[in-house]
């Protein structure tokens, strides 16, 4: 005879569709605890992209965009969860909110509430494209193979920010006088405990993964995060830049220590000017920003979507993905909440792999998530405890298991296999995945039309070629405009 919680447990099952599409309830656990661990420090990092003045030397204050920052995406994730029941985690977008600090918040007069106001506005747009159906119809508008593309693209790029901010390659500076952007560890060598802390990492979770063993990521993260604890401990390594001075052979985001508890404080929440950047900017320099924003997320998420959706294997056999228009609005949400709050637009995490990668498959596994990141809210010094070193051999394993998508793509046809490399290269050599999708889609239309294939291509993808060939004019037209 059935019991109340089997009964109950098996409501759970049918709702997220957990034993329908291969999952159970621990690797739902185990894979929202991944997700979390590898996104976790965005909570620690937003606040210090957001960190700086506006122009009137106003700043929002580091915990607070901590606490916001934890917020918005807690809520977030469990309405993407709990909702359109995909193991898609959401937090401030990186990328976007650099933007926004950089350029935008620097525009002279504008004060961080005008700053947020145009975030809002572009979530609203999106959401109404949404809830037209534009978006959901460009999504399907791809041609199959530029979608194999943008999982491979996006493969690459979380095994690059994995690489990078573990400090296994490194950026060289424009003053050391090469052409080479990047390079083997600092100056050549690989130096420094943190490097090891991620190769002992990564080691561990390929031998984990290749053994099959269950959990086999988010072992490697706890292991390497006990690791560089006791190495911080003992040796006290400190961060790679305190603020003052550098540190090559320090941690590069966030060195492992347990920091003072301090309550949450949200009251950034609902300080948006939704038309300041209008008065003070005029109508068309606030239009230009506002266009830039909206173009960044509505094809981050898209792409970011269906590059976690194939690796977790719940699209259909004609590349559509179940729930895509709830998806879709949520991430839109996602733009309005966290403009609103001061977070910068939220959007769907690449990170998220980490989580599929241990075998999540369905909502609850988001919903893990989003819990643990509103508890993150009220324990910053434990989320401290995490190095960006232990959880970087996930992103460059999670990324493998991606970029084995490559065969799919159909090399013969010129036509797409160009565009599919534009895309795959340009997303991790630009570090944004909107300009690795909009060189592959402006190189697609314009094969098609040089092959004398025109009647092939997709009216909305003459529509969104046009839209990123302004994207990416944007210079040209704010010169051509006067506006700063």
């Amino acid at each position: 005879m059935a019991t109340k919680t089997d009964v109950r447990l098996s409501a759970v099952d049918k709702y997220f569709k957990i034993t329908e599409r291969g999952s159970n309830y621990s690797r739902e656990i185990r894979g929202g605890f991944a997700t979390f661990f590898a996104m976790s420090y965005i909570v620690v990092l937003n606040p210090l992209i957001l960190g700086g003045a506006d122009s009137t030397g106003e700043v929002l204050g580091l915990e607070r965009v901590a606490a916001v920052t934890a917020f918005v995406a807690g809520v977030l994730t469990i309405l993407m969860g709990a909702w359109a029941k995909h193991p898609f985690a959401l937090a401030a977008g990186l990328g976007v909110n650099a933007f926004i600090a950089v350029t935008v918040a620097t525009n002279p007069g504008l004060t961080w509430p005008d700053v947020m106001g145009l975030v809002v506005l572009s979530g609203i747009t999106m959401f109404i494209l949404v809830l037209t159906g534009f978006r959901t119809a460009v999504f399907r508008a791809v041609p199959e193979g530029l979608k194999t593309a943008i999982v491979v693209g996006i493969g690459m790029f979380i095994a690059l920010i994995g690489l990078v901010n573990a400090g296994f390659v490194r950026r060289i500076p424009d003053v050391a006088g090469t052409t080479v952007p990047v390079g083997l560890g600092f100056d050549g060598k690989l130096m420094g405990w943190p490097t090891l802390v991620f190769l002992v990492g990564l080691i561990l979770t390929i031998g984990l993964v290749v053994r099959k063993v269950k959990g086999a990521i988010l072992i490697g993260i706890l292991v390497s995060t006990l690791l560089a604890n006791i190495l911080e401990m003992t040796l006290h390594i400190g961060p790679s830049f305190d603020g003052t001075t550098s540190n090559p052979q320090g941690w590069s985001l966030v060195s492992p220590q347990l920091s003072a508890w301090s309550w949450p404080d949200l009251s950034l929440i609902g300080q948006v000017n939704l038309f300041g950047a209008f008065s003070k900017l005029g109508a068309l320099a606030a239009i230009l920003l506002a266009f830039v924003i909206l173009l960044s997320i509505f094809f981050d998420a898209m792409g970011t979507m269906v590059g976690l959706a194939a690796e977790a294997g719940t699209m259909d056999k004609d590349g559509n993905i179940p729930d895509v228009d709830k998806v879709l609005l949520v991430d839109a949400f996602g733009a309005i909440a966290g403009g609103g709050a001061s977070a910068s637009s939220n959007q769907i995490y690449v990170e998220s792999g980490a989580g599929i990668g241990e075998g999540a498959r369905t909502g609850l596994a988001s919903i893990v998530t989003g819990l643990l990141l509103l508890v993150a809210m009220f324990a910053t010094p434990l989320i401290k405890l995490v190095p960006f070193e232990a959880v970087a051999p996930a992103l460059v394993v999670v990324g493998f298991m991606m970029v084995s998508q490559v065969g799919k793509i159909d090399w013969s046809d010129w036509g797409i296999g160009i565009p599919a490399f534009l895309t795959f290269t340009l997303m991790p050599f630009t570090y944004s995945i909107a300009n690795g999708l909009g060189a592959g889609f402006i190189a697609f239309v314009l094969i098609r039309l040089f092959q004398g294939r025109a009647k092939e291509i997709h009216p909305l993808m003459w529509a969104v070629a046009a839209a990123f060939t302004l994207f990416f004019g944007i210079g040209v037209i704010e010169d051509m405009f006067g506006v700063k």
